[in-house]
């Protein structure tokens, strides 16, 4: 069988227009129909996958001119960073989709499922995409469909959620934009602008323009994680979200961002990559204390996951930045682990929220195993694998993060070891006060639904499965990481030796 991307990436959106079209009663299966056959395809993908291959290149490329005049190409393409991602999208989003198809009260079924299934297109556009115009293209599209979902399947507050998400994300898109521009016309050294990333590769930049373009991309993916001081948006973004869009959101949409830190900063702007390395890591360190703080203050939970998502998130830009191949292949382990954690978790709190009357405030709630052992079981494994227990699924990923970063930062790894620690006290806090403490006054302790159980076990395993075997993305991944991380390494050796320059100046010019 041969593999066609772009098969792969259309295949939800037309699900889920063929679901607006068809009516109510068909529209989840018709959206249903076209995501599960994108997640068909994509097991296709990583099973077809070669991982002997020398030098780590693209697989199952599609290559078309899209603009010419302006050198864009409609190129996708699979490699070791990107195919355990687009894996994850195809599988949060299709569970996201069965977890909403479940429910009978969804309004206006047609239109949901018509923008969850664009939503799935987007991410693996932008996944997909080789060219850089069509990443920023899919990078900004892939809201769109979140901001109608918020506006018109949310909660209370969800126009005031809308405006705040569209202001952060348009300014980080507008910041996009110019860099991608500003990145195809400096790199083109012969005068021929080009945006696919194979070109912008073999170009070359000065480090001056390294430095602000790289800040523009930085701040854009920062906003989209969010990672701190970014995340202004998220606590009225994740309130007022329904759950099955706040799910996919959360657990894939801000991994995007992240992989755009692997596959456009560290190979086209090593100098930046390596001059702005401290503040990243400061960042990311920040994110971690910030989101592990709040986390275990907030009685709310969904904002629990929401500041535990930036907490993770900042171990995994700790990953990337600490510009060592462990580091950023433990980033990418964590990026799935994480999108696979929290979109079960979200499932799980809908439906404690649902056993409470309603109210999502951690004080309602108690006695949610009394009468729930199943439930209680796969809530215990999200929530062990959330704090990276040893043998749970995230476990690998950041220990492969706390490695890389100790070999590059020791004290900003000392520090990063304290989030390890954090997690554990905000989720197991988490799971005994909906599962153990004493029962709330509208609490009712019964076992999940089996179709309920349909959704929310094949995550668990899938969990369970990274937990015991993680080298099954750890050996796909790590010619194309080392391949990223190369050029840092090569600007950082440059840096260094200017610096010891600069230093033997001083010193012979201040000897009597």
């Amino acid at each position: 069988m041969t593999v066609h991307l772009s098969i792969l990436l259309w295949l939800p959106a037309v699900g889920g227009l063929a679901g607006a079209l068809l009516g109510r009663r068909l529209a989840a299966w018709a959206a249903l129909a076209g995501s599960g056959l994108a997640l068909a395809y994509a097991v296709v993908a990583v099973v077809r996958f070669k991982t002997g291959t020398h030098p780590p290149g693209l697989q199952f490329v599609t290559d078309d001119v899209w603009i010419r005049t302006l050198g864009t190409h409609y190129k996708l393409g699979l490699d070791g960073l990107n195919l355990f991602l687009v894996l994850l999208t195809t599988v949060v989003f299709t569970a996201s989709i069965a977890w909403a198809a479940r429910r009978e009260d969804v309004e206006r079924p047609g239109l949901f499922y018509f923008w969850m299934g664009l939503g799935h297109s987007a991410v693996l556009g932008a996944l997909l995409a080789q060219d850089l115009l069509v990443f920023a293209f899919f990078f900004d599209l892939m809201l769109v469909p979140f901001l109608f979902l918020t506006g018109m399947f949310g909660g209370e507050h969800r126009v005031r959620a809308v405006i705040r998400l569209f202001i952060y994300t348009l300014v980080g898109s507008l910041l996009m934009l110019a860099a991608a521009v500003a990145t195809a016309v400096l790199s083109a050294g012969d005068g021929h602008i080009s945006f696919v990333f194979s070109d912008i590769a073999r170009g070359s930049l000065s480090n001056g323009s390294q430095d602000w373009i790289f800040l523009f991309f930085a701040a854009a993916f920062l906003i989209k994680m969010p990672a701190f001081p970014f995340q202004g948006w998220m606590p009225d973004g994740y309130l007022n979200m329904p759950i099955p869009a706040l799910a996919a959101f959360s657990g894939v949409l801000s991994k995007v961002a992240a992989y755009g830190f692997i596959r456009i900063c560290l190979p086209f702007f090593p100098h930046a990559s390596v001059h702005f390395q401290t503040l990243l890591l400061l960042i990311a360190l920040a994110s971690i204390l910030y989101g592990s703080a709040m986390a275990f203050t907030t009685t709310n939970i969904r904002l629990v996951l929401g500041y535990s998502s930036v907490a993770q998130l900042g171990f995994i830009v700790l990953g990337i930045f600490s510009l060592r191949p462990e580091g950023v292949q433990g980033a990418l382990l964590q990026a799935v682990n994480h999108g696979l954690v929290v979109a079960p978790a979200f499932f799980i709190i809908a439906l404690l929220a649902a056993r409470s009357g309603g109210s999502e405030d951690l004080r309602e709630m108690g006695a949610g195993a009394f009468r729930a052992p199943v439930l209680a079981a796969l809530f215990l494994i999200v929530a062990l694998a959330t704090l990276a227990m040893p043998g749970s699924s995230n476990f690998a990923g950041e220990f492969l993060i706390l490695l890389g970063v100790f070999r590059a930062k020791v004290v900003i790894a000392i520090v990063a070891f304290t989030g390890v620690a954090m997690a554990s006290v905000y989720m197991l806090r988490l799971f005994i006060r909906t599962m153990h403490n004493r029962k709330g006054p509208r609490m009712e302790s019964r076992e999940l639904r089996l179709a309920d159980g349909l959704v929310i076990a094949p995550l668990v395993l899938a969990i369970l499965a990274f937990a015991f075997y993680p080298q099954v993305a750890l050996t796909r991944s790590e010619r194309s990481v080392k391949a990223s991380v190369a050029a840092t390494q090569g600007a950082g050796s440059g840096l260094a030796l200017t610096a010891r320059a600069h230093g033997s100046q001083v010193a012979v010019g201040s000897a009597p």
